[in-house]
């Protein structure tokens, strides 16, 4: 059957502004923490508040054929699975999550991360673009499809993502029978350079977070007392961190963290002509801030695969207002590594735990604890198929030719997926578009953009048929 990119257009468009968006105003609105942030979610109630508002929205909204499959794993966070059969003897995953990240402060006036606030074509809230839209996006698109030829479909909605996925891996090992053998994985729980196109996430670093905690003292003294005799908590943290990135560059000493960087990605890298040198501004950066290079492409090779380091929390310290003049008994830092692709995440653990413990300075006692690990994903090459069925899509929908290139941030879902089935094809894409701040204040969701993404998922899922079938 003929493709009439206008009458799927509409109907999508028709869809989010009567189905999607108010369900997603009243998503945003659940407080529902990921596990690490919450470790009281099944006492609080909010991660099963959107579990029931997911599958009252599916019952209410079902394709002929499927079969929903709500699990659930003692101790573990929930898993949603909707299996919809096809006409081809293939099988696609879509992949999406529904727990999210920490309020974070900074929110302008009048928004805030449980407040879900529309302007300017644009969704206010906490987790309505990373990524609670997707299940209803995905669904969105097969129901502009009814009718139409297709593969069968397995739409996998998880709920600890944002905690590097711990409970995952039960899932996919007990229910793997009902996955089967994907042959196209789509994630929409990634990036976008500009809202100007499709964009194709080629890569994904890794990720490990630690807190490092120096103590020296039992309790805090008196600074004018205990200074010049007691070695500052603050000092020895200095002192650790430079052993692990140089101050000035921000370059990652430890060599077993870094990775060669493959020519293709390094073409690849070039793409940031596209976004005309505009990185920094993708960011809510104050007017007197410059990046860290002045080339581009060196500043997308940074972000997506070369290591950094980010101090994300801190203990110990006392806010502003209530500081008195005390040398602190200890400094807490949490520490978050972003790890080239295909940097092992367990081995870096291993490597920063030694560096941060070794010979401590003064004796002080540190103690290192890690949470969150996950290693990275490099996508397989591109095949034929999918290159001209994205190509077609994003000039379809948005006027111009599909984009691809990293991510720095991590989805551990495409990694196990990786190793699992490593002659896949992924299409990982999303509407992480400039200044939708993801995990920080003001996150927003860009609608028109989200909605010709939907119309995209749509027709690669159309011409899958016809290409590759």
């Amino acid at each position: 059957m003929t493709i009439h990119p206008d009458a799927l257009r509409l109907a999508i468009d028709e869809f989010w502004d009567r189905e999607i968006l108010p369900t997603l105003i009243d998503y945003i609105k659940i407080p529902n923490l990921s596990v690490a942030f919450d470790p009281d979610w099944q006492a609080n109630g909010h991660m099963e508040r959107v579990r029931r508002l997911a599958v009252d929205w599916l019952h209410a909204h079902s394709i002929p054929g499927w079969t929903l499959h709500d699990l659930s794993i003692p101790g573990r966070t929930p898993l949603l699975l909707l299996d919809i059969p096809g006409d081809l003897d293939k099988t696609v995953l879509i992949y999406g999550h529904l727990d999210k990240q920490p309020e974070m402060e900074g929110w302008h006036d009048g928004f805030g991360p449980w407040t879900p606030v529309l302007k300017d074509d644009k969704l206010y809230g906490r987790g309505g673009a990373d990524d609670g839209y997707a299940l209803f996006a995905a669904v969105a698109a097969l129901k502009a499809l009814e009718g139409r030829k297709r593969p069968r479909i397995a739409i996998l909605i998880e709920f600890s993502e944002e905690s590097g996925s711990p409970d995952l891996p039960p899932y996919l090992e007990r229910y793997a029978h009902l996955i089967g053998k994907p042959e196209l994985v789509i994630a929409l729980d990634s990036g976008a350079g500009d809202y100007e196109r499709l964009w194709s996430t080629t890569s994904l670093r890794g990720l490990v977070s630690c807190i490092v905690d120096v103590k020296v003292l039992t309790e805090s003294a008196h600074s004018g007392i205990a200074s010049g005799i007691v070695p500052s908590s603050m000092r020895i943290m200095r002192q650790l961190l430079d052993r692990l990135e140089d101050a000035a560059t921000g370059d990652i000493r430890l060599p077993e963290l870094k990775a060669e960087i493959p020519v293709q990605r390094r073409e690849q890298a070039k793409a940031a002509a596209i976004l005309g040198g505009g990185l920094l501004e993708s960011f809510s950066a104050v007017p007197t801030l410059r990046p860290v290079s002045d080339d581009p492409a060196e500043l997308l090779l940074n972000s997506t695969w070369r290591p950094t380091l980010s101090v994300v929390g801190q203990g110990g310290m006392p806010p502003l207002q209530s500081a008195g003049n005390v040398l602190r008994a200890h400094t807490a830092f949490k520490l978050s590594f972003r790890l080239p692709p295909t940097v092992d995440s367990l081995k870096a653990q291993d490597v920063i735990r030694r560096v941060l413990t070794a010979e401590p300075p003064y004796g002080a006692e540190i103690s290192v604890e890690f949470e969150q690990a996950g290693t990275g994903w490099d996508a397989p090459a591109l095949a034929p198929w999918l290159e001209r069925a994205t190509s077609e899509a994003s000039q379809t929908f948005y006027g111009h030719d599909a984009a691809y290139l990293g991510l720095g941030g991590s989805i551990p879902f495409m990694g196990m997926l990786g190793e699992q089935f490593p002659e896949a094809q992924f299409l990982i894409t999303g509407v992480l578009g400039p200044k939708s701040n993801a995990h920080g204040p003001n996150e927003f969701l860009h609608i028109p953009y989200a909605k010709k993404l939907t119309a995209c998922v749509a027709y690669i899922l159309a011409r899958y048929s016809e290409l590759a079938g």
